[in-house]
């Protein structure tokens, strides 16, 4: 067993709290969203099939009900600059100053972006009021990209974005060394880290399959004890997760500001586990001993 310090715990409890759900914008999402508290962060996913124009609708209706909506504008979904020109216009119109912008999870681009850097570099032509620009990253790599060239694009999107978003990730290790060898190559985005939130087990493995993170899932086969945990509960819950990035959030060098939730548009069970979570980290005193917590060696950054 390792410690969580009380400032681990401190930094751990302020991202937890300030943590946003990514939801999928189904019919049923928007009545599912009343758990959450007065003005907290949504993230809104473009789906392939439903497009930007359905991403855009949701945002705004949750905009209107106070909720501080980060649109995903995925470049594949973007037909060319006067489409792109009209989605900013749209935005512009409501109270929304962050925005995130992945390639797109489309095989293939509905007009003139294939990538998020085509799009990102049209986007900072055009008048806005994002004062927040998200990219994506991935720890664990991607299966056709070299993490050498990932870590390119990383630092030229630096330019025209202020925060990048990581892939889901269920190892804190992998996230933490990989932050580390990016700090190492100049990438100063801060980073919010993507963590599963409570999702029943079948669901969490076909969406871990379905955006990538095929990895984490080899991770789970070598690492029994988190597997067995899995295998034994109908859910997932991210405890040990976040227990185990606490010393890296901590630590200034890897400059983690928050978590990105994958929900599964589980909303209620996710942030009842939020509440939960949280009262257990308020009412621990100081040298506590957290159980199955890995020993973190600081890395030079």
């Amino acid at each position: 067993m390792s410690r969580i310090t009380a400032e681990q715990r401190e930094v751990l409890a302020h991202t937890v709290r300030e943590a946003y759900m990514e939801v999928f914008p189904t019919k049923t999402i928007e009545s599912k969203l009343g758990v959450l508290e007065p003005n907290s962060y949504v993230a809104v996913t473009c789906s392939p099939t439903q497009g930007v124009d359905v991403t855009l609708d949701v945002t705004e209706r949750l905009a209107l009900r106070g909720f501080k909506v980060v649109p995903h504008v995925a470049a594949k979904m973007v037909r060319d600059k006067k489409h792109l020109r009209e989605i900013i216009a749209r935005l512009n119109d409501l109270p929304i100053i962050s925005i995130f912008v992945p390639g797109g999870d489309a095989d293939t681009p509905l007009g003139d972006y294939a990538t998020a850097w085509s799009l990102l570099q049209d986007i900072a032509e055009h008048d806005h009021k994002f004062t927040e620009i998200g990219v994506a990253a991935h720890p664990e790599g991607h299966p056709a990209i070299s993490e050498e060239v990932l870590t390119g694009e990383l630092l030229r999107k630096q330019a025209v974005a202020n925060y990048l978003v990581t892939q889901m990730c269920f190892d804190a290790t992998v996230i933490g060394n990989w932050l580390a060898r990016i700090r190492d190559r100049g990438v100063t985005l801060p980073a919010w880290v993507g963590v599963p939130g409570v999702a029943d087990r079948t669901s969490l493995i076909k969406m871990s399959m379905r955006i990538g993170v095929g990895d984490s899932l080899r991770y789970l086969k070598k690492n029994h004890r988190a597997a067995m945990k899995l295998m034994l509960t109908n859910e997932y819950r991210p405890d040990d997760l976040l227990f185990e990035l606490a010393p890296y959030i901590a630590d200034p060098a890897y400059d983690i500001q928050g978590h990105h939730v994958y929900c599964f548009n589980q909303v209620e069970k996710t942030e009842q586990w939020r509440h939960k979570f949280l009262a257990e980290l308020n009412s621990w005193q100081d040298g506590l001993t957290a159980q199955n917590v890995a020993p973190v060696h600081k890395q030079e950054i």
